[in-house]
């Protein structure tokens, strides 16, 4: 499953198959997962969409339809109840259980969006994806965690606030659509997260190494590798890991206790 990962992340970012790429990191979890019958699924989800498409080809037509079609007729919707839990991040987890978080979400969105000929980004908006037709002229934004709720740009102004409070400003980045390497960096980063938080070491450690997959020469994630092996009693491992991250950021704020750690780990080796 690594293996199928790395292949299906080394094309030019646009040229990514998400949920490939998307359902090979989830094979690593599920050693029993076929990728071409969940990818056939979304061809199905697909071909229903478009049996009860309105004759105009307009994209907020195309929204009504497949939020129709996802939300109301197959019944998807967010995990409020259990936000954290690591299957709301796996592909076949949300197709399974038609539930997720709000990039799983998104990504079952795009690629069913993809079929349909609504052609669409993710966007990384500060604690919630979203996504976005790349129609031209068209500024809204579809929320895949609310039911597919149309939002404006004052919506996201007002959402941005209601999370870190009135004084919060929205930037133009903020809406900026994310390539693919991106989406799946931020959903090995969620499931990193949430292993770390269960004290899953050999699975956070799954996460970091894949997100090492598609971004080597990311300092900061060597250097929670390396954290993580000298947990694990792997010293050799932790030493090059932590050696590379003061090598690629000599300067940063942890530097001392990185330098520390690593006179500790050579008087142990």
């Amino acid at each position: 499953a690594r293996q199928q990962f790395y292949q299906a992340v080394q094309p030019p970012d646009s040229e990514i198959d998400l949920a490939t790429a998307a359902l090979h990191l989830a094979q690593e979890e599920y050693p029993q997962l076929s990728v071409e019958a969940y990818q056939a699924q979304l061809d199905q989800m697909a071909e229903a969409i478009r049996q009860q498409l309105p004759a105009e080809p307009y994209p907020l037509r195309r929204i009504q339809a497949l939020n129709a079609y996802l939300y109301e007729e197959l019944g998807y919707r967010g995990n409020t109840e259990n936000y954290y839990d690591p299957r709301n991040s796996y592909l076949n987890d949300v197709m399974d259980r038609r539930m997720g978080i709000p990039i799983s979400l998104s990504l079952l969105y795009l690629e069913v969006a993809s079929r349909i000929g609504l052609p669409m980004v993710g966007i990384g908006f500060p604690g919630h994806f979203l996504v976005r037709p790349t129609v031209r002229d068209m500024a809204v934004f579809v929320d895949p965690f609310h039911q597919g709720e149309v939002l404006f740009i004052e919506d996201c102004q007002e959402r941005l606030q209601q999370m870190y409070g009135p004084n919060a400003q929205l930037r133009s980045h903020f809406l900026e659509p994310v390539g693919a390497r991106q989406f799946l960096g931020r959903m090995l980063n969620n499931l990193k997260m949430i292993y770390l938080n269960r004290q899953d070491i050999t699975r956070a450690l799954a996460a970091i190494e894949r997100i090492l997959l598609l971004f080597p020469n990311d300092g900061q994630e060597r250097r929670d590798r390396g954290l993580l092996y000298y947990h694990e009693g792997r010293l050799i491992e932790a030493r090059q890991d932590l050696e590379a991250y003061l090598e690629a950021l000599p300067q940063a704020e942890d530097a001392p206790e990185v330098r520390q750690l690593l006179k500790q780990i050579n008087r142990d080796v």
